[in-house]
Order: structure tokens, then C-alpha cells, then sequence
């Protein structure tokens, strides 16, 4: 008999395992679709399943409206009137998208579709109101009896204009809305989204009533400051230039709370964006009627009325605002905690001043493109804090799994770059840390001087 060998073979180390992925929060089932639903869905799927035939179908959809409001808006100005109505109504138009895009900087919103609806705002819904508005007021006027037949302008402006206007431009909300779901979060996307839209509406109207104010000082020979171009100008442009992207923001508010709902809540989540509907349709109508009330009653109703109105919305889209970045605060400790994220990240991703200040770090360190990587880290983790939110109230992505997944790697592919200086940047951020400190966000403020660990 042999006796057993002395020497051992070496035996393989364990490796380390890569973090894990926490479980996807429990949301309540959702009742199976139907078979016609199926059908139609699969139908859609088919016809629809190619981007680029999607794109170059909504491109020259818009590409037509465009070209025929141009002709039309011309055609009504002439050439030197829509020239002249077209460099004043660009005016107010960068400093609108700007206040939009500041609303929109915790999770901003790709180009695409901002650019969607501002060309749907300025093309589609524009050619929509032009065409249906005169056709509206005749019929409203043939079959209500009304005594000032007279002044057909005033019905239509009151009663017409604002349920087709409104109507035209929630259709790009309501799109987006539909099919780029994954971006539509809450009420801050929907204000967003809105408010760009009505900012391109805003723009083409504009041009048509500067380029006709400017066509009636020309045929008057009217010249110099006191002419109906100077008035048209300081109204719309100077006094009003928020007025339709507040009409419009109270639909994006509906469909931005609709997006909150859980999918079980079936009739609240279409009665919400309804109602805001009405109440941009409402809000709209008051606006042009008040320009016919006497003795300084337009002034009385933006003083007292849309002033204070656009003063609440905008505190509750800051609120809002805020809101998205506790989200963020709340949700990515579970990825923290399973090993994805270091300690010092959900604090830091949740602060806007720590997250420029981590892309001045990085560009400081590694240049234009260590910025842009930060940038995108921060973009990836944000939609990471949001998908699990919306599972977890109930409205989870159909691909939740695989999307939760796809963010994790784009997250571990520039750890090594983001990390580092989100680490640096949340120490500087001036604010009040609850007493005891939640264990879950990991070091306290200050013992972060080892993050990230050597992997």
C-alpha cells in the first residue's frame, strides 16, 4: 500500500464577488391586458419597431408644418413684416429655454425631445390654431345667438382660441408623454416639457402679430416709439412673455402628476391630465378676455391674477425640484449598500452644488473629458434613483431588470474617474447633517479621506 503524498496541490483562491444587484422593490400586480389589446399592441410594435423610421416619420410631419406656417405667416405679414416680427419674437425665446433648462438640471431631459416639442409648439400647433381658429369662431357665431356679431375677434379670442390652442399644444405632452415614458418622471418633466412647447407656440404667434403691427405702421406711416409695433412688442414680448408657457405648464402639471400614480389607479391618472387641460383652457381664456374689459382691466388681472399664479407655480416646480433630489437621497443607499456606489455618492449626487463642483474637480484633473464622464456618471446614477423610485410607488418600467442593469454598468465603467471627485465634492457641501448620522450613508462628513477603497 502507497502512502498518501506528503505535498499538497495549491488550492485556487476565492474571488472576490462583484456587488450585487438589490432586489427590485415590490410593486402591486398589475391586471393582465387583453387579447385585443395584445393584438393591437403587437401591430404597433411592428410598424413602429425601427427609430429611424419613427424619426424621419415625425421629422417630415413637422418639416411640412413648418414650411406651411412659414408661407402662411408671410403671406399675411409679407416679407419685410415677417423679417422685422421675426428678430424681435426671437428675443425672449433663449431666455425662456434657459429658465426651463435651469428647472430641468437634476435630471435633464434629452435634446431630442425638447426639440420635438418646441418644433411641434412652433410648427403643428401654430398651423392647427391658425387654420381651426376662424373656422371655430364662424361656427361658434352661426349657432349661439349672440348679440355683438359684431366683434367676431373678441368671441373667438375668448372661447375659441384658448380650447384650441391649448388643445394643439398638449398633444406634444401628451406624446411625449406615451412614448418617451422613461423620461417623463413627474411634475418637473411635465412643467418642462410644457413650457418649451408653449415657448415655440410663442414664437410663431409672436411673429405673426409683430410682422402685422409692423405691415399697419407701414401702411399708416406711422414712425418712432408710439406705434403699434412698439405696443405690440412691449406686451408680448417685454410684459407677457410667460403667458402661454403658464397656460400650458397647468396640463404639463396634470400629465407631470399622472406620471406618479401607480398604473392600478387607471381613471385618476386620465382625470388629472383632463382637468389640467381645462384649467390651462380657463386661464387662457381670462387672459384674452381681459383685454377687452375697460378701464384698466388687463392690468387688474395680470396684477392680481396671473402674476400670483405664475408666482405658485413657480415655487412648486423649485419644490418639486427638491423633492427629486431627497429621491435621489432616498434611492441609491440600497445600491450603496450592495456595493455599486461608495458612501460619500448619494449625498454628493443629491446636492447640485457638490455635483458642479465634482466636474470642476475632474476637468481640473483630466481635462474637458473627465468632466463630460462625471457629467454622465451623474446623469446614469440620477435615472438609476428614479427607476427604482417608480417601482417602488407602483409604476415600474416594463424593463426594469434589464435598464437597471444597462445604468449599473455605464456607472461601473467610470467609477474609476467619478468617484474620486464626488468624494472631494461632498465635503464641501454647506449644510445640516441629521444627529445620529443614518448609518446607511457610511462615514460621517469628514472620515471620507479613505474613500474610494483601493479595489
Amino acid at each position: 500500500m502507497h502512502a498518501p503524498p506528503t505535498d499538497r496541490q495549491p488550492q485556487p483562491q476565492p474571488q472576490p464577488l462583484p456587488p450585487q444587484i438589490p432586489p427590485m422593490p415590490v410593486s402591486p400586480p398589475t391586471p393582465p391586458a387583453g387579447l385585443h389589446y395584445k393584438a393591437r399592441r403587437a401591430l404597433w410594435d411592428t410598424l413602429w419597431d425601427n427609430k429611424a423610421v419613427r424619426a424621419g416619420a415625425v421629422f417630415l410631419l413637422l418639416a411640412l408644418c413648418g414650411l406651411i406656417i412659414l408661407a402662411l405667416v408671410r403671406e399675411q405679414t409679407g416679407t419685410e413684416g415677417f423679417l422685422v416680427g421675426l428678430g424681435l419674437a426671437v428675443l425672449p425665446v433663449p431666455l425662456l429655454i434657459a429658465a426651463f433648462r435651469w428647472m430641468d438640471r437634476v435630471d435633464p431631459k434629452p435634446w431630442r425631445n425638447l426639440v420635438f416639442a418646441f418644433a411641434w409648439g412652433a410648427c403643428a400647433a401654430t398651423l392647427v390654431a391658425l387654420l381651426a381658429n376662424g373656422y371655430a369662431t364662424r361656427w361658434l357665431l352661426s349657432a349661439v345667438d349672440v348679440t355683438q356679431r359684431d366683434d367676431p375677434s373678441t368671441w373667438g379670442a375668448t372661447f375659441v382660441a384658448p380650447v384650441v390652442e391649448e388643445s394643439a399644444k398638449g398633444v406634444a405632452i401628451l406624446l411625449l408623454y406615451l412614448f418617451r415614458r422613461r423620461d417623463f418622471n413627474g411634475i418637473v418633466d411635465g412643467v418642462v416639457v410644457a413650457g418649451i412647447t408653449a415657448t415655440g407656440f410663442a414664437f410663431t404667434e409672436n411673429i405673426l402679430y409683430l410682422g402685422n403691427a409692423f405691415a399697419d405702421d407701414q401702411s399708416f406711416g406711422y414712425s418712432g416709439l408710439p406705434t403699434t409695433t412698439a405696443a405690440t412688442f412691449f406686451i408680448r414680448v417685454l410684459m407677457s412673455p410667460f403667458a402661454h408657457p403658464l397656460f400650458t405648464s397647468m396640463t404639463g402639471l396634470g400629465f407631470g402628476l399622472a406620471a406618479t400614480l401607480a398604473a392600478r389607479r387607471r381613471v385618476l391618472r386620465t382625470l388629472v391630465p383632463f382637468l389640467a387641460l381645462l384649467t390651462a383652457m380657463l386661464l387662457h381664456a381670462l387672459w384674452n378676455g381681459s383685454a377687452t374689459l375697460p378701464n384698466g382691466g388687463f392690468l387688474a388681472v395680470y396684477a392680481l391674477f396671473m402674476v400670483p399664479v405664475f408666482g405658485l407655480l413657480t415655487w412648486l416646480v423649485i419644490w418639486s425640484r427638491q423633492n427629486e433630489l431627497r429621491t435621489i437621497l432616498a434611492e441609491l443607499p440600497a445600491y450603496q449598500a450592495a456595493g455599486w456606489l461608495t458612501p460619500p455618492e448619494p449625498l454628493a449626487l443629491s446636492s447640485m452644488r457638490a455635483r458642479g463642483i465634482a466636474r470642476d474637480l475632474a476637468r481640473r484633473t483630466g481635462g474637458a473629458p473627465a468632466a463630460r464622464t462625471v457629467a454622465e456618471y451623474i446623469s446614469f446614477a440620477t435615472s438609476l434613483a428614479f427607476l427604482r423610485h417608480r417601482a417602488q410607488r407602483g409604476t415600474p418600467d416594463p424593463h426594469f431588470t434589464a435598464r437597471e442593469q444597462e445604468l449599473l454598468h455605464h456607472l461601473w465603467q467610470r467609477r474609476t474617474t467619478a468617484q474620486p471627485a464626488l468624494a472631494q465634492a461632498v465635503t464641501t457641501i454647506p449644510r445640516p447633517y441629521p444627529t445620529p448620522y443614518p448609518p446607511q450613508w457610511g462615514p460621517a462628513p469628514g472620515q471620507w479621506q479613505g474613500w474610494p477603497p483601493q479595489r
